[in-house]
């Protein structure tokens, strides 16, 4: 190949990574705004005890973002969701083999690579062509239900929780298509996702992808897209994740910490002395403490307010 398609290649990619990000901040956005026009109240959020202190005020400028494979959820949630599906004769039991072929793969090495990712998510956004948004999302509830809700990682789940209870926002950013993300976020009582946006049609989806998957360059173009709507300072931002491949998404927020990572992300992570957290092994492998996340944050807010002050 030659120079020029080099070029021609790689910008190609790239204008596609964006294309996905921008579309996944907007349908972030929209589905967040939707669910407060519902009223909907966070299914995963533990009601406070009488004896709790009162709840933090808002951090408007503060958030997390936290992939979803392997890091919030023990192996591929794309992978659970295609079970579910092959339950309700979505596609047949060969095709449902490839997939568990996939995720034993990840399931024993740790790591993703873009083939594999693509070819997962693009053979399940096959599979609900012709479909409607409204229907996957039924059938989507009852997935997370059977097969999901007791894959998630109870540490993981406790970081969450601890930077809602700071008055802070929370997203799952994750290749898997958003509306399953959003189900998956929202009954973890989290803000909301950003997600793989899979293209419709009046309300069914064509199969095709809007820009590229959610994966790799494209979760940081999604982050500082939403960022930029939600009016975050991403230096006081935290950001999660388990994959090499998310570096790009790590290296755009303040705080950048590795959740059971693989092994070229636990190199970055040694390198860049980023916080390690490993909960498959109860290693405590933790560069710094967990509240020094949020007190990472609060630094950052403090001297920014400062500077702030001192040119005004």
């Amino acid at each position: 190949m030659s120079l020029w398609r080099r070029k021609a290649k790689r910008h190609e990619l790239e204008r596609l990574a964006t294309l996905a990000g921008e579309a996944s901040a907007e349908a972030a956005s929209r589905m967040d705004l939707a669910a407060q026009r519902e009223g909907d109240e966070p299914e995963g959020h533990a009601e406070r005890s009488a004896t709790a202190g009162p709840p933090a005020p808002p951090d408007l400028t503060a958030a997390a973002f936290f992939d979803v494979d392997n890091t919030m959820m023990m192996g591929a949630s794309i992978f659970h969701f295609a079970r579910g599906l092959a339950a309700r004769k979505y596609f047949t039991t060969s095709d449902l083999a490839g997939f568990a072929w996939r995720q034993a793969r990840f399931r024993i090495g740790g790591k993703e690579t873009k083939d594999t990712v693509s070819s997962s998510r693009e053979q399940a956004l096959s599979f609900v062509a012709g479909r409607s948004v409204e229907e996957l999302n039924t059938v989507g509830e009852e997935i997370y239900d059977e097969l999901m809700a007791d894959k998630i990682w109870s540490g993981t789940r406790a970081l969450a929780q601890m930077h809602l209870d700071a008055g802070q926002r929370v997203w799952l950013v994750t290749a898997t298509p958003v509306e399953l993300a959003a189900i998956i976020a929202r009954r973890l009582g989290l803000t909301g996702a950003l997600g793989t946006v899979a293209e419709t049609d009046d309300g069914v989806y064509t199969g095709k992808l809007v820009g590229d998957l959610l994966h790799g360059r494209a979760k940081a173009h999604a982050v500082r897209a939403l960022a930029a709507k939600e009016g975050l300072n991403l230096k006081r931002c935290t950001a999660y994740s388990d994959s090499q491949n998310d570096v790009p998404m790590l290296s755009v927020t303040g705080t950048a910490v590795a959740i059971n990572p693989d092994a070229g992300l636990r190199e970055v992570a040694r390198q860049r002395q980023w916080e390690i957290r490993d909960f498959r092994t109860g290693r405590k492998a933790a560069k710094i403490g967990v509240p020094s996340v949020l007190g990472a944050g609060a630094l950052a807010g403090a001297v920014a307010a400062g500077v702030a002050f001192r040119k005004r």
